[in-house]
């Protein structure tokens, strides 16, 4: 083996794939077993960062950065005049089992260009999977990333091997994926991701009938939108994101801002900041979607179509939804409590369960967990709130932003060596 090819290749393809951030949380539950290496479920993912803050796992690499496609916001386009590499199946497999063996990684999340065709490519990506299951008996995480107009027959192969698939939708809408993508098209995206809904849906069946039914995609499917690269408002992307969720069962919907590295005209200008704060609104979003019964329109509606930057997205709603409040902590539901901001699901919970044996009042609420500087403004006790008064202050909005600080003031942290 040369090691410095190996190093260099390894260096190249880490770096290329760092604009992956679909890749944070496993969810899976591979047990380990005796002659086997791994386990996916006993401490899930181990993480890092990336130089831009991106939580990612280890290994995360691409199998190639060489690619016939030219996508105007992809560094590895094939018009860009940069490095190229391409690892074998047996240098990924043998990278994955020796890191893990050294306890630098727990899984392996592994994407790439796309090398002659679809199939071609993600024959490969299967290859590597079936390896280290099959002849390393390696139950750690797997995450491949299924590459678009893929064959069922190697999306079906892949689900059986790998934890977790993944196909970036890319941008947002098939408007801006034809500007920046023309030679991509949204329905070779879709169709891997409905044969694996279906195979999902289908093996869960079967499991209910016999014991013995092999795993298939055991961790979900995700999906990735590139944002602010194209003009898409944050009512669009959010409605996206609820689409997928909806119709694809999907576990997750990434996010991630646009990093601007290559001169297009197509594209923001180079000095152009990368959308991190957006970034985390939108992610705040999809988590009251996901966990908080929010619907997307209540979020934003198309007189508001951007997330306020200065709040965050419940506070956002909460502030145009006054009418709402205050809520009486002792009779409110469980799905009102839930939309008062500064409480979580967590501290929701807790409420429901502790004003079963005594009345709460606002010492009981820091001592659950809430956000009490932010949550005493909407909520009554039936000893009543001094902190009511200011609701119907004209400077409301600006009492809430004074008494909290963001956490993007230090958006950059240092990215973890390999090595």
């Amino acid at each position: 083996m040369n090691f410095d090819r190996l190093k260099e290749k390894l260096e190249i393809l880490a770096d290329a794939a760092k604009y992956d951030v679909s890749c944070s949380s496993s969810g899976g539950t591979r047990k380990n077993k005796k002659g086997a290496l791994g386990d996916s479920s006993a401490s899930g993912i181990c993480h890092t960062y990336t130089e831009d803050g991106r939580c990612v796992s280890l290994l995360k690499i691409l199998l190639t950065n060489h690619c016939i496609y030219d996508c105007a916001y992809c560094v590895s386009r094939s018009s860009n005049d940069i490095k190229r590499a391409a690892f074998t199946v047996e240098e990924v497999v043998d990278l994955t089992i020796n890191f893990y063996r050294r306890n630098y990684i727990e899984g392996l999340f592994l994407s790439s260009g796309i090398f002659k065709n679809a199939d071609t490519t993600m024959e490969r990506l299967v290859r590597v999977a079936k390896k280290l299951r099959l002849e390393e008996n390696f139950n750690g995480y797997i995450h491949l990333k299924s590459i678009p107009g893929a064959s069922d027959e190697l999306m079906e192969e892949a689900a059986l091997y790998a934890d977790r698939l993944s196909i970036n939708l890319e941008i947002p809408t098939e408007s801006g994926l034809k500007l920046l993508a023309p030679e991509k098209n949204r329905a070779d995206m879709i169709s891997p991701m409905r044969y694996i809904q279906n195979g999902i849906a289908q093996y869960k069946d079967e499991k209910k009938i016999f014991r013995k039914v092999p795993k298939f995609a055991p961790a979900g499917q995700s999906t990735q939108m590139i944002v602010g690269a194209t003009n898409e408002n944050d009512l669009q992307i959010i409605k996206v994101a609820d689409h997928f969720y909806k119709n694809f069962n999907l576990k997750r919907v990434y996010y991630s801002g646009y990093v601007p590295v290559l001169e297009d005209k197509r594209l923001p200008s180079l000095t152009t900041e990368v959308p991190m704060l957006r970034e985390n609104r939108l992610y705040q979003s999809d988590w009251l979607m996901r966990f908080y019964g929010f619907k997307a329109e209540e979020i934003l509606d198309p007189n508001i179509p951007f997330l306020d930057l200065e709040i965050d997205p419940k506070l956002s709603w909460a502030l145009r939804n006054l009418q709402q409040f205050p809520v009486n902590l002792q009779t409110a539901d469980y799905q009102m409590i839930l939309r008062i901001p500064g409480i979580g699901l967590k501290t929701a919970k807790k409420i429901v369960h502790a004003r079963r044996f005594q009345v709460l009042n606002m010492e009981h609420l820091t001592k659950l967990g809430a956000a009490v500087n932010r949550a005493k403004y909407f909520i009554d006790f039936n000893s009543g709130n001094m902190y009511l008064r200011y609701l119907t202050d004209k400077n409301f909005r600006k009492l809430l932003i004074g008494g909290s600080a963001s956490k993007f003031h230090n958006q950059f942290s240092q990215q973890l060596s390999l090595f």
